[in-house]
């Protein structure tokens, strides 16, 4: 459901362990944004958006245009 967020990372050569961390939070409970399992709370969103330095729209697939907006 949010295949950004994966992109993203793997770009960054990341795992999802090393994000998890990042967010203060488990692999397994990250692992669930990456496959829609569950949703990402706001705060998240937020931090993942500033972490990848893009918008929450981008994030969410709402848009295109990669780069975070001033």
């Amino acid at each position: 459901m949010y295949p950004r967020l994966r992109d993203l990372r793997e770009d960054k050569d990341m795992n999802q362990t090393q994000v998890a961390k990042m967010l203060g939070m488990s692999q397994t409970g990250y692992s669930k944004y990456e496959t829609g399992e569950n949703d990402i709370p706001t705060q998240i969103l937020i931090k993942l958006a500033r972490f990848y330095n893009t918008s929450v729209d981008y994030l969410l697939g709402e848009t295109d245009e990669i780069k975070r907006y001033e």
